[in-house]
Formats: C-alpha cells, structure tokens, sequence
C-alpha cells in the first residue's frame, strides 16, 4: 500500500510550494511520496523544483485532467444561478475551474493520500491520519462546522433537508484545502449517479464563492461515505491550524496550548504578499519568520537579510492601479448586465 500526499500548484504560488515541500521532509516523520496537480500550465519553476527532489512528481494523467475539468463545467454551466450570480459579480461562467483538479488526486498513484492547498505548512507528522483511514473513508482535521452553513450549502433550509436527510448536516462540513482519503473513493458509479442529481437540480443547493469546496463536501456527504473530522470527532486534543489564531512558536513548530499542530493554513492570504515577501519587501503575514524558514530551508543563503517598505509613491501607484482596474470591471460589468436585460436572459 503506498501512502502519499497531494498539492495543487504553478509557478505563481511557487514560493509557498517550496516551503510547503521543505516543511514535509522536515517534519512528517518519514520520507512520503509528494504529487503534484497542475493547476495550469504555467509550471517552469515548478518542473524544476521537482527535478530537485527524487520524491515528488507532476501529475500527468491527461485523461483525468479532462475528465475532472469537464466533470465541473457541466456540473456549474447546468446550474442557474451560480452562472447569473457569476455574471453579476463579473466572474468568468466557469469560476476557479482548475480548483476542481483536486478531485484528480482519487486517480492517482497513492492508495491512501492526504491533499494540502499549497498555501499550508506542515507542522507534524502525520502516520496517525493515514492510520485513520482504515477505518473512515473521507478524513478532515479542521473547523469549518463553526461557521455558517451557508458558506458551503446555500439552499433553503428544506430543500438541504430533502437532499441529505441530516439533522446534524452543520457538524460535518469541511474545508477542501486539506483532507485525506484513498484511492478511487468515487467510483465510476458514484459520479454517475452524483452528476445526474446534480444536473437535476440538487446542484441549487450549492454555495458557489468557493466551488470546489462545495462540491467536494456535497460529493462526500451525499455518497454516504464514511467520514471523520479530528476537529470535532476528537476536540478535545484538536489544534487550531488557521493562520489568525495565536500559537506558539518553538523551533519553528506551531503550537496550541502545548499540543503541537498538525498543518498551519494560510487560507485567504494572497499569493502576492509571499511573492512581496520573498522578494524582500516588509509584508506583514502571519507567522513571517516560520515560512521563511520553511521556505528557504534548503537555500538559506538566498533568504532577504533586510526589508523595506514600498515608497509612498509606489504604493499610491497601486492604489491608483488597482481604482482604475475596478472602475473598469465595474463598467465591464454593467455592460454585461445591459446585454443580459436586452437579451432576455
């Protein structure tokens, strides 16, 4: 049985890909097997870091890609209101697609994997979540049970109720930018059976901010497969793993309350500010001097010394950029909205 981890990345969340690659050799306990799934094709510095290390690889399974990146379009382009709230906000119709290759991870090499966003640390080893999945199919350490409901399913109260048949749906949703589960957990039967209610109409109970996330606890909950969430299952020894919650910091280990954490989530920060940051500008980000370390692990000689702060010019150039970039957005937008009422839509 090969036991192996997962991370979606391109050469734009570069920075955070190594330190996320120098944090599981350092701390995982053993050597794992590491793939990743492009989220484009914008992956030279990506192909290159890979070639540095005998155990990571690229994802090149083309026809899953496809099937996956086509399995999502039909599933959101089917799915009303997603596509007119999208077109109100001035989304694309296909909104963060590449997401969705997450899913590509059930067609890999590993029999048992644990996926990490790219935007997270690994903080300590983790034998004991594979251990889990001999006896769960779908495993998650985190807590996103404590926010609102409809931040992941949206639909009224009694069409949720109809579709999962749960008085405790609340309890078992999950973030998608860390889990663990195996090989194949949806079989070819499964979607089938998933797509079609989707297409039917169940997708109207999905929140569509964060899509991937939405369907990939849909497709769990609604399949019916085992599920266990260390966060709430086991609260009581659970660590926080969001970068806004205070820890302790021991030899570039995170810490709560003396239990050591398992990942650390950057969720919500912008890639750019790591880009900023590793480029030696003063960027204020949580826990800076862990991923510094993390991230420049292996080339402590190519770590900024010093930082500085943009000059007043420059960051009234970005100000001024970024109003004129959404005074065309917002003029783009209602020119759509003009098409859309002319056109019936």
């Amino acid at each position: 049985m090969i036991d192996g981890i997962y991370i979606l990345a391109n050469d734009v969340v570069f920075d955070q890909l190594v330190a996320l690659l120098n944090s599981i050799e350092a701390n995982a306990g053993r050597k794992i097997p590491i793939c990743i799934l492009p989220y484009n094709q914008r992956l030279d510095k990506v192909k290159a870091e890979i070639a540095s290390r005998d155990n990571v690889s690229l994802f090149e399974d083309s026809d899953s890609i496809a099937y996956w990146d086509n399995f999502a379009t039909q599933i959101w382009k089917n799915y009303p209101r997603a596509q007119r709230t999208w077109r109100e906000w001035g989304f694309s119709e296909l909104y963060e697609l590449p997401m969705h290759r997450k899913f590509c991870a059930v067609d890999g090499p590993f029999d048992r994997f644990i996926y990490f966003d790219a935007d997270t640390l690994l903080m300590g080893p983790v034998d004991y979540v594979y251990e889990k999945l001999d006896t769960s199919d779908w495993v998650v350490n985190d807590f996103q049970y404590k926010s609102d409901l409809k931040f992941i399913f949206d639909g009224s109260p009694e069409q949720i109720q109809q579709i999962f048949n749960s008085e405790n749906l609340q309890d078992k949703v999950f973030c998608a930018g860390w889990f663990a589960t195996k090989k194949n957990i949806f079989s070819p039967a499964i979607r089938a059976d998933l797509m079609g209610k989707l297409i039917s109409g169940e997708a109207d109970v999905m929140a569509f901010l964060a899509p991937d996330q939405s369907l990939f606890n849909y497709m769990v909950l609604r399949s019916g497969i085992s599920y266990y969430n260390f966060a709430f299952d086991d609260c009581e020894q659970a660590t926080g793993n969001h970068w806004s919650s205070k820890f302790d910091v021991v030899d570039n280990i995170l810490y709560d309350q003396g239990r050591r954490l398992t990942y650390l989530h950057y969720m919500s920060v912008s890639s750019s500010a790591f880009v900023r940051l590793c480029g030696g500008e003063d960027v204020d980000i949580p826990y800076r001097d862990v991923f510094l370390y993390y991230r420049y692990l292996k080339s402590p000689e190519k770590r900024p010394q010093s930082f500085t702060r943009p000059s007043q010019i420059t960051l009234l150039q970005k100000s001024t950029s970024s109003f004129i970039q959404q005074r065309v957005n917002n003029i783009k937008l209602k020119y759509r909205n003009f098409k859309d009422r002319i056109s019936g839509y």
